[in-house]
C-alpha cells in the first residue's frame, strides 16, 4: 500500500507534464519543429551546378579555335528504312568569334575536309568521295560562314549561316546549346563548348544519289569544344 501511494503522485505528474507538452507554448513548438520545414540549403554540388550554368549563359568574349580532336560533324541518313547509318567530317579547321555582350556581334567559320571524311566501312568512304557523291578530288572542302547569330533562349543560340559543298551554297539553320564557358584545364585557357543540330536535302548539294530511296533528308550532329585564339585578348577566366 505505502509503495501504491508513492507512485500515484508521480504518475499524476507524469500526466501532467504530458498534458502541458502537448498545450505548450509557441516558443517550445518552434525548438521541437522538424528540420524538414527549414527552406533547404542547396549542396555543395548543387552550387557548382549552377554556377556552371551561370557562366554558360555569360560565356566568355573572345575569338576561338576550334579542337579537331574534340570536334565531330556527323551526318545521319536512312537507308531504304531499313537501317540510319552515319558518316563523321573529322579534321574540322575553324574560328567562333563570341560577343557575350552582343550575341548578335558572334560569328562562326568552319572548314570540313573531305579527307577527315569516315564511316568506319573503307570501300564506303571511297564511294563518298567518288563524283557520285562529293567529288573530292575536285571539291576537297565543304564550308560554313555564319550570316547571324541570334540568342535563342537559356543556353541556346541560333545560327544561320551559308553551307558550300560542291562550289554550291544553300543556307542552313543551326540549332545550338552552349555547353560550357570556363577554363580548358589542359592548355589553361579560356574555352567553350557547343552542340548544334541542323538538317539538310543532300540533293540541293549535288549529292542526291539513290534519293529518295536513301534518303535526301540529312541530319547533321555536331558537337565542338574550342579555345581562345593564344594571339587573342579573351581573358582565361570565366566572366562572372
Amino acid at each position: 500500500m505505502r509503495t501504491t501511494r508513492l507512485l500515484l503522485p508521480l504518475a499524476a505528474a507524469i500526466a501532467l507534464a504530458a498534458c502541458a507538452q502537448q498545450d505548450g507554448a509557441p516558443a517550445d513548438a518552434s525548438a521541437t519543429a522538424p528540420a524538414a520545414s527549414a527552406p533547404a540549403q542547396p549542396s555543395g554540388e548543387a552550387l557548382a551546378e549552377t554556377q556552371d550554368t551561370a557562366e554558360a549563359i555569360a560565356g566568355v568574349s573572345g575569338t576561338y579555335v576550334l579542337d579537331p580532336n574534340h570536334t565531330d560533324v556527323v551526318a545521319q541518313w536512312s537507308h531504304f528504312g531499313f537501317s540510319n547509318p552515319v558518316a563523321h567530317f573529322g579534321q574540322v579547321d575553324g574560328r567562333i568569334v563570341y560577343d557575350a555582350d552582343n550575341v548578335s556581334a558572334s560569328s562562326v567559320e568552319v572548314t570540313l575536309p573531305l579527307a577527315g571524311l569516315n564511316s568506319h566501312v573503307g570501300k564506303f568512304d571511297e564511294h563518298l568521295r567518288s563524283a557520285d557523291f562529293f567529288d573530292a578530288a575536285k571539291f576537297p572542302n565543304a564550308t560554313f560562314k555564319s550570316t547571324s547569330v541570334e540568342s535563342a533562349g537559356t543556353n541556346k543560340l541560333k545560327v544561320t549561316g551559308d553551307l558550300t559543298i560542291k562550289d554550291v551554297t544553300k543556307p542552313v539553320v543551326l540549332d545550338v546549346t552552349v555547353n560550357k564557358f570556363g577554363e580548358q584545364p589542359m592548355v589553361k585557357r579560356a574555352a567553350a563548348g557547343f552542340d548544334a543540330v541542323a538538317q539538310i536535302k543532300r540533293s540541293d548539294f549535288g549529292v542526291g544519289a539513290y534519293a529518295p530511296n536513301v534518303s535526301d533528308e540529312v541530319e547533321l550532329r555536331i558537337t565542338t569544344e574550342a579555345v581562345v585564339a593564344e594571339d587573342a585578348a579573351a581573358p582565361a577566366a570565366t566572366a562572372e
